[in-house]
């Protein structure tokens, strides 16, 4: 028996009866996607909808909250609005088309798979695939929404006559933790602290980051720390490349963190001193803002959405001169004024990113699929 619907609260009776959940392939402790899903479901809970999140894989800490993907057919209804939060191939694609509830793809981007053949070739593969399903959702959605302007581009290249974009949800509540006692005793010592967050993938270009670090250790700052925090599991082979470059290079004070709860990425957020970013994918970029929030300066990579994503904010390089960008770190380091109107711009790019904005635009688009 397929589960029944909530009624949506007293004075919102035009939003009618209907349940809004959401499909995932991967439901990941500290994921961006993840995140944005938790963020979803709770606002539309407030506004009266029963939501629930079904997932391929998840986290042991979700288990509470996360369904599996192949138990939707006892909540499915054509009365639904089911979302689907894509950005690799999976299993969840085809019970996705194969619903009847009305549906909204949310796309994240898929990695190119040429980035990883050296690396994960299972992973190569899944991105393979995955632009493979994306096509094969053409014709068969109501509404495909990128979470950036590029992303929607990449739908409409695709094929997808109806598009939007719905502006990622940022929870900037994680960082009002204080600084962990045991990191801020080993990592306030004075240093300048240069900070790269995300996950250990050949398309993040770390190895890029690294080494502008050593140009600017060697030649204007020595007393300076890298921190390189993300997950490596499943991408060991990329994590030993950028180690032995480190080791190549004389770097010293190059710190791998791996994959760490919220409480501690804010520690390393508040004990840097510039985030530097030369991924050259990006369909969006939740350290940017992330930064922004923050008051970190911001130097970043022109790829992909990283331009939409900073919003006018920062500074952003269109070359990737590792010379001159070094020298550009100890600039914005060294001049207040240059500094205070990089955080000033940052502050103004923060207002794109209001979640209650984000939860109004999302509404506006789930009421046009009811009339759907």
């Amino acid at each position: 028996m397929k589960k029944s619907c909530l009624t949506p609260a007293r004075g919102k009776s035009e939003r009618m009866a209907a349940c809004i959940h959401q499909l995932l392939t991967y439901y990941s402790y500290g994921d961006a996607i993840g995140n944005e899903a938790l963020e979803i479901r709770d606002f539309l809970r407030t506004q009266g909808y029963e939501s629930e999140i079904f997932s391929y894989l998840y986290h042991p800490k979700y288990a509470g909250q996360i369904i599996d993907y192949r138990q939707y057919d006892r909540f499915s209804n054509e009365k639904n609005i089911l979302i689907f939060h894509f950005s690799i191939g999976s299993p969840v694609t085809e019970k996705f088309l194969q619903a009847p509830d009305k549906k909204l793809i949310i796309y994240h981007n898929i990695t190119p798979h040429h980035f990883f053949l050296d690396y994960h070739r299972v992973l190569a593969q899944d991105c393979y695939q995955g632009r493979v399903e994306l096509k094969s959702m053409v014709g068969k959605v109501n509404l495909a929404l990128g979470d950036s302007g590029y992303n929607r581009r990449e739908l409409e290249d695709a094929g997808f006559a109806d598009t939007g974009v719905l502006p990622l949800v940022m929870n900037f509540e994680k960082f009002k933790n204080p600084i962990a006692p045991a990191l801020k005793e080993i990592f306030a010592d004075g240093k300048t602290n240069i900070l790269f967050v995300g996950r250990l993938i050949p398309s993040k270009m770390v190895e890029d980051v690294i080494k502008i670090f050593h140009l600017y250790q060697k030649h204007f700052n020595g007393n300076s720390r890298l921190f390189i925090v993300g997950e490596y599991r499943g991408l060991e082979r990329y994590l030993c490349a950028l180690q032995d470059l480190a080791l190549k290079l004389g770097l010293k004070n190059v710190h791998f963190s791996g994959h760490i709860p919220d409480e501690e990425l804010s520690s390393y957020f508040k004990l840097s001193h510039l985030y530097l970013h030369m991924s050259e994918h990006e369909g969006f970029c939740a350290p940017l803002p992330e930064s922004f929030f923050l008051n970190i300066p911001v130097i970043a990579f022109n790829a992909g959405a990283v331009k939409e994503t900073m919003n006018n904010g920062g500074l952003l390089v269109n070359r990737k001169d590792f010379v001159a960008i070094a020298a550009l770190i100890d600039r914005v380091l060294t001049d207040g004024k240059l500094k205070e109107k990089i955080l000033a711009s940052q502050q103004n790019a923060l207002q794109k990113y209001n979640q209650n904005k984000t939860g109004e635009i999302l509404l506006e688009y789930i009421l046009k699929l009811k009339n759907v």
